[in-house]
């Protein structure tokens, strides 16, 4: 059993731990100031807080650092694991958990500035989304109606654009947007402009540019809300950003890309001169396929009428043949009627030559017993005192039976 007797000397102060954490705390807070440190992110996580949670090593050693919501918003781009940076903050223990801590206030990525990191992670983050792809692309219009530009109204961009218009199609209309190209307003300014601009129904294309100048006076169209409006807008986007070197995410969000302000305006318009010479061979190439197809149909028309007879000649036929067809079949109606009469004759003799009639009127008569009306054949069907009809061939008389003999 161990001794409860204390062996420590009666002068030496107890401490609790959470005394302990807060002396190591306030001595730290008390000698360290602000410090700069250098190091590699690793383990970087963000809850649902909003805050910024990672280490900061090097090939020795590492310390757990935090970056709170309300100072990691006025970074420009996001830090992750693998990068290097240079931090400023204030060492401190986080007392709960004893843990030594370093609460940062400032950080910037080594090698590549936070402005261009911040860039270049937008540049990934849009591509995967598939802003940048090139089955999104719409062709530009062949012969535009009205041409909307979204520049600043002061500079050599919009006199170049305007210029060009003009000299290649100086029928085309033109609406100017204007809006500022640099500064901290500029993106607001383009994002609205192409929403003005595409409520136009008339607006087939859109030109979106300025002239050239540092990167820094470009930066408003390396801005998201610039390039998600340029992808979104209803008609397809012209981007005609600085000089031909000069790449933004405006350029990789438009439809078509111009290396600078002025081949912008030559790329949205054909030129007139040409559009004329071609319509005009186009043209000529149509009236001789026509003279061709009215000679041809001419031909054929004169070769049609030789094989076409007069129509009149035709019918006068019709009318012969019909005359023609009457009279044989009036013979031929005459001719069965006489071969009927023929044959009828025919058989009323037959009928006469069978008839009874026939007989009497050789001489014959036919006895009928009255009042039975029996014809009599044999002398033995009738009695003396019997009245008979005889039937003549023209004629009748009555008589009465006043004697018989059997033959």
């Amino acid at each position: 059993m161990a001794s409860t007797n204390s062996s420590l000397p009666g002068t030496v102060p107890l401490l609790t731990v959470s005394e302990l954490n807060q002396l190591i705390r306030q001595t730290l807070e008390a000698h360290i100031d602000t410090v700069w440190v250098i190091g590699e992110i690793s383990n970087f996580r963000v809850p649902s807080s909003g805050h910024f949670y990672f280490a900061l090593k090097d090939d020795g050693a590492q310390i757990s650092a935090v970056m709170f919501r309300g100072v990691n918003r006025g970074l420009t781009f996001i830090p992750e694991d693998g990068l290097k940076a240079v931090v400023r903050g204030r060492i401190s223990l986080y007392e709960p958990r004893g843990t030594l801590q370093l609460y940062v206030d400032f950080m910037e990525p080594i090698g590549l500035g936070s402005v261009q990191l911040a860039l270049e992670q937008l540049k990934q983050r849009l591509h995967a989304e598939g802003l940048f792809a090139p089955e999104r692309k719409r062709p530009l219009p062949c012969l535009p109606r009205c041409i909307g530009i979204v520049t600043a109204l002061t500079g050599a961009a919009i006199r170049d654009m305007l210029t060009v218009l003009q000299q290649r199609f100086p029928h085309v209309r033109v609406v100017v947007r204007p809006v500022r190209v640099q500064g901290k307003e500029a993106p607001s300014e383009i994002v609205a402009a192409l929403e003005d601009l595409q409520q136009l129904p008339e607006i087939d294309v859109v030109i979106v540019g300025r002239g050239g100048g540092s990167k820094e006076d470009l930066w408003a169209f390396n801005d998201e809300r610039v390039a998600r409006a340029i992808a979104s807008c209803r008609v397809p986007v012209v981007s005609a950003v600085g000089h031909e070197i000069d790449l933004t995410i405006a350029d990789l969000a438009a439809d078509v890309r111009a290396p600078t302000p002025t081949a912008a305006a030559t790329l949205v318009v054909p030129d007139f001169g040409e559009v004329r010479y071609r319509i005009e061979q186009q043209r000529r190439l149509l009236v001789t396929a026509f003279t061709r197809v009215v000679q041809l149909s001419r031909q054929r028309l004169h070769q049609l009428a030789h094989r076409l007879r007069d129509p009149r000649h035709a019918v006068e036929n019709l009318r012969l043949r019909l005359d023609e067809l009457g009279e044989r079949a009036q013979l031929a109606i005459g001719r069965k009627v006489e071969q009927g009469r023929q044959r009828l004759r025919a058989l009323a003799d037959r009928l006469t030559a069978l008839s009874p009639l026939a007989v009497l009127d050789r001489g014959y008569a036919i006895v009928k017993l009255q009042p039975s009306g029996q014809i009599i054949r044999d002398a033995r069907g009738l009695t003396v005192g019997d009245f008979v009809e005889m039937q003549f061939a023209r004629g009748r008389a009555g008589a009465l039976v006043q004697e018989t003999e059997r033959s």
